[in-house]
């Protein structure tokens, strides 16, 4: 067997093995957090309540904690593994320390989900009904935020496995460039280590004590910033993923190769610099928080529309590229060239539609006046069901199919029913996300068991609610079929005889990494300079909360109305720099 036609699995077995186990658990907690989902969307449009209401939250939470963190991130970090140990053409350091931190991450995954799932047995008295949102108030049992601690410091360590293994590369490759897919993981978990320090403090500091009775009070604007400190990082810690099999495998499965090199690596060095300072828009309406920090937090998220749209371009270009390699004529008459009936294919480039739509969305999030609007509505959710439900989810998915054969050695079950999986997930959810946002618009909330009001209608400019719970309900239901789709190929794939040959090479790009600055490779300037946004966008802000508040919440005034009447320690920031107010 030629090298081209080896596969993942016969270079790297242990490695694909590791991989596989990462992707086992990812997609047991997909299938879970499915079957709480389908929960949710018959149960708040009132076609079929399964549980009571009262148990409504234990199911939303672990739809949130299985599909947003356990399945995203596994996902995350078996793909990353892969794509280092490919890019660089070299095992882990050490193949036993990789074992273990996937063993950490599983751990902390099982201790937080069973305390979640604990929550349905009332008898027990263990619950932590907090959703994945899940700072103060609310709290949760000791056991759910030690199993996050575990989870985290074993994506810590994955972090430091990968910088360990490409560290020993460059030693045996000083002059080479970083490898594309390696300067994607480098940079995502750069960005990570910062996220991550808000949650960090808030789960060992406040929320871990606060629940083992060991400080009586939290300051709860305190912890939602925290949280949101790491809550919108981790959106693209998500979405990265995605980016990079878009990036890189999606221009080979169009029949072409990567637009450039250097613009993939300056939107991963971008959402490094962009991604933490801008947490605070999601807390526009908290009157504990001056005005003058929102609004800045809000220019700083519009600057995160520059690496989306240069993924636009270079990934549709890329897909241009390979569609007039096929034989692609005319402006737009080389859509119909791209190979459409692979379901790898369709998959990503139907995620990435939506990812544009939910860019629209994002956008009104993003907004100050018009977030008020939409604020704590159905339209929140419809909007992150586009992103990370969507963008995110449907291109793990799409990517599964053509990286599975990769690391078993096996091929898919069923093309067609993968076909039909990945378009069945694209309808669902337009139906489902449209009528989330359309409800969001009349004011519908999020968050709730019980949407209608009693005695009270939600007036609609055309249709009606009915109309849009039904659009909710059988989009539901059609993601949830797709769901069982996905599992039951991958599922049927494992019985498919072992075959040679299956091997795929990933292309050059048109543009490669020595067309860009080396600049770029430098890890430390930009962790640095990263650093230092974060430092300018939260101190204050922090700072006037801990003042008005107190640490603990035991302070007076906690709701600050201006940025100049919140802080005065910014008298002395001001007199530094030499100026005055």
């Amino acid at each position: 067997m030629s090298v081209d036609q080896e596969t993942f699995a016969d270079r790297y077995p242990q490695e694909a093995e590791l991989v596989r186990r990462a992707f086992l658990v990812a997609f047991t907690a997909l299938g879970l957090g499915a079957l709480f989902g389908i929960f949710q969307a018959l149960h708040r449009t009132n076609v079929l309540r399964i549980i009571p209401s009262t148990d409504y939250y234990t199911a939303l939470t672990a739809h949130g904690v299985l599909l947003a963190i356990v399945f995203t991130i596994f996902y995350l970090v078996g793909l990353y593994q892969w794509a280092v140990t490919r890019s660089l053409d070299r095992s882990p350091t050490n193949i036993n320390f990789t074992r273990a931190w996937l063993t950490l991450m599983t751990v902390g995954s099982a201790i937080t989900g069973v305390t979640i799932l604990l929550g349905f047995v009332d008898q027990i008295g263990i619950s932590a009904d907090v959703l994945f949102t899940f700072y103060a108030p609310l709290q949760a049992h000791p056991l759910f935020y030690t199993g996050l601690v575990v989870f985290i410091i074993g994506t810590w360590l994955a972090g430091v496995d990968w910088f360990r293994t490409w560290l020993h590369w460059k030693q045996d490759n000083p002059d080479e460039r970083i490898p594309l897919q390696t300067f994607m993981v480098l940079t995502t978990m750069i960005m990570w280590y910062i996220a991550t320090i808000g949650v960090a403090i808030a789960v060992l500091f406040f929320l871990l004590p606060w629940s083992l009775g060991l400080i009586d009070t939290v300051n709860p604007l305190l912890t939602r910033t925290l949280f949101w400190f790491f809550g919108h990082p981790v959106v693209y810690f998500w979405l990265l993923p995605a980016y990079m099999l878009w990036y890189t495998v999606l221009p080979k499965l169009a029949g072409g190769r990567l637009f450039s090199d250097p613009l993939a690596r300056v939107v991963f060095v971008l959402f490094v610099l962009l991604s933490t300072p801008v947490g605070i828009h999601h807390q526009y309406v908290d009157p504990g928080i001056a005005e003058g920090f929102k609004f800045i937090a809000m220019t700083n998220t519009m600057f995160l529309l520059l690496p989306s749209l240069l993924t636009a371009f270079t990934v549709v270009a890329s897909m241009e590229h390979g569609a007039r390699q096929r034989g692609g004529e005319g402006l737009f008459g080389w859509l119909t060239a791209l190979p459409w009936r692979d379901p790898a294919f369709t998959g990503m480039a139907l995620a990435g539609l939506m990812f544009a739509a939910g860019g629209f969305s994002g956008m009104i999030n993003a907004g100050m006046n018009i977030n008020y609007l939409i604020h704590n509505t159905l339209w929140v959710p419809g909007h992150f069901h586009l992103t990370v439900g969507t963008a995110v989810a449907l291109t793990m998915m799409a990517g599964t199919y053509w990286l599975w054969p990769q690391l078993t050695n096996r091929r898919l079950y069923s093309r067609p029913i993968g076909l039909l999986q990945v378009v069945m997930w694209f309808g669902g959810m337009a139906l489902m996300s449209n009528s989330m946002h359309v409800a969001g618009l009349y004011g519908v909330p999020r968050r709730t068991a019980e949407p209608q009001y009693a005695g009270f209608d939600f007036n609609t400019a055309f249709g009606s609610m009915a109309e849009l719970n039904i659009q909710l309900a059988v989009g539901g239901t059609l993601l949830f079929v797709s769901t069982l789709l996905f599992l039951g190929n991958l599922t049927l794939s494992l019985g498919n005889p072992k075959v040679e040959g299956l091997g795929q090479s990933l292309p050059e790009p048109l543009s490669g990494a020595e067309d860009s600055p080396r600049v770029l490779d430098n890890m430390r300037l930009w962790a640095g300079i990263a650093l230092v946004l974060v430092v300018l966008a939260y101190v204050l802000p922090l700072g006037a909360i801990i003042q008005n508040g107190g640490l603990f919440g035991t302070g007076g005034d906690a709701y600050p109305v201006s940025v100049l009447g919140t802080f005065d320690g910014l008298d002395a920031v001001l007199e530094l720099l030499g100026v005055g107010r």
